[in-house]
C-alpha cells in the first residue's frame, strides 16, 4: 500500500524521506481529493494478469515505454535528477507503473504543503494533467518504470509558475478543493 506523508522542507538530501516530524500518513482518499489516482499491480506479472492491459484499455493509454533511472543507465544522472525536482505541471497525466526501485513524487495540498508519495514495486500513480509536482528516487539511486501516455508521448516540464496554463486552469476547475499556489 501507498505511503504519503507531509514533506518537512528541511534542506539537504532530497532522497531522504523529509517526513514531517508529528505527520500522520496521507490517505488515498486525501490523495484522490487532489486528483492522484493508485493502484496496487504485481509487477512480476503484470505483462500476463492483464490488469495493466485492462487500465490502458479503459483510460486510453495507447503508449507506453519503460524507463531505468540510476547512475549507471541516466547519462548526465545528477543534472536529471535535480531537473526532475524543480516543481512543474504537465500539460497530459503522467502515470507511472513501478517495476522495480522505488522513488518519491511529491504533490502541493490545498495547504500549499508538500505531500510526499513513496513509491515501491507494484505502485501505479497518475497524476492529473496539471497538478504542481516534483520527482526524485530515494537513496537507492534506483527505479525501473513503465509510462502510460494517450496519444503521442510528452515529457515536457512546465516549471512553476504557470498558473494561466490550460492544463493548470482545467485542473484547478476539476479539483476546487486544490489552491494555486503562489
Amino acid at each position: 500500500m501507498v505511503r504519503a506523508w507531509l514533506f518537512d522542507g528541511v534542506p539537504g538530501d532530497q532522497r531522504l524521506p523529509h517526513k514531517r516530524e508529528g505527520s500522520q500518513e496521507i490517505s488515498l482518499e486525501k490523495l484522490a481529493e487532489l486528483g492522484v489516482l493508485y493502484l496496487k499491480l504485481d509487477a512480476d506479472n503484470y505483462e500476463d494478469d492483464g490488469k495493466l492491459a485492462q487500465i490502458r484499455s479503459e483510460r486510453g493509454y495507447n503508449y507506453s515505454d519503460q524507463i531505468t533511472l540510476s547512475p549507471e543507465k541516466l547519462p548526465n544522472y545528477e543534472q536529471k535528477i535535480k531537473n526532475f525536482f524543480e516543481e512543474h505541471l504537465h500539460a497530459d497525466e503522467e502515470v507511472r507503473f513501478i517495476v522495480d526501485g522505488s522513488g518519491y513524487f511529491d504533490v502541493r495540498d490545498t495547504s500549499n504543503q508538500w505531500i510526499r508519495i513513496e513509491l515501491v514495486k507494484g505502485d501505479l500513480i497518475t497524476l492529473p494533467a496539471g497538478i504542481y509536482h516534483r520527482f526524485t528516487l530515494d537513496s537507492n539511486d534506483y527505479i525501473k518504470a513503465v509510462r502510460l501516455f494517450k496519444g503521442e508521448p510528452v515529457w515536457t516540464p512546465i516549471n512553476r509558475p504557470a498558473d494561466e496554463h490550460p492544463a493548470r486552469v482545467d485542473y484547478l476547475s476539476h479539483h476546487p478543493i486544490a489552491i494555486s499556489a503562489k
